[in-house]
């Protein structure tokens, strides 16, 4: 799988924002792109107020992309889909702090699986939520706009909570990718990054771009 230099944030483009119509066609074009991970967002109408797709897409594209298959769920409750979701082909899964009774065993199975494990925070969860199981957590998926819907607007009340969090991992000792989702643009993207973001899931600011390469330039700084 391939991975940016250290130095660059890491684009993952969210298929949300893709023409489902053409789903193969548009996870070859961000592939060429230069997009590092894929940001696949899955929505049960129950956890959230939309419905998108389950393990059988995941596994029909997994075939046709060497990118990392960075899986954002968004369902509740969590446990009973793990396995489906990690036999389909995602390499990274997260999941959301409220998703399940028991974060800590759900952290567990993940990893068991073989997976990176994540956990979300919408706007409202507090960073307490991950301070006892930062040992299980790979990524820290900061909600930058309330889940469910892509093309909101960015919520900057998110910046201080990524920079919490981006000290809390740096006295913790542990390598863990803090993802921002929701509203990235080039104009936001930025704020992100100096807040303490490393990954980037943009969907419109990509998709809706006529120009995935530029649009994916765009988003990262000039070093």
């Amino acid at each position: 799988m391939r991975e940016p230099p250290a130095a660059a944030p890491i684009i993952a483009p969210s298929l949300l924002a893709a023409d489902f119509g053409r789903l193969n066609d548009e996870v070859a074009a961000i592939e060429r792109a230069g997009a590092d991970w894929l940001h696949l967002d899955v929505m049960d109408g129950h956890f959230v107020s939309n419905i998108t797709f389950g393990p059988l897409v995941i596994k029909a594209l997994r075939p046709h992309s060497k990118l990392v298959f960075d899986l954002h769920l968004m369902i509740a409750p969590v446990d009973a889909y793990l396995a489906d979701f990690a036999a389909a082909g995602a390499d990274h899964i997260t999941i959301h702090a409220e998703a399940g009774p028991h974060l800590h065993r759900s952290l567990q199975a993940i990893r068991a699986l073989g997976k990176k494990a994540g956990v979300a925070l919408n706007p409202a969860t507090p960073i307490d939520a991950v301070a006892n199981v930062l040992d299980l957590i790979d990524i820290i998926n900061v909600m930058t706009v309330n889940p469910g819907f892509g093309g909101q607007k960015f919520l900057a009340s998110q910046l201080p909570k990524i920079a919490a969090l981006r000290s809390m991992i740096r006295q913790s000792g542990r390598k863990i990718h803090i993802e921002t989702d929701g509203g990235i643009d080039p104009a936001t993207a930025p704020q992100a990054i100096e807040a303490g973001a490393d990954v980037l899931i943009a969907g419109s600011a990509i998709f809706g771009k006529p120009d995935y390469a530029a649009a994916i330039a765009a988003l990262k700084p000039s070093l």
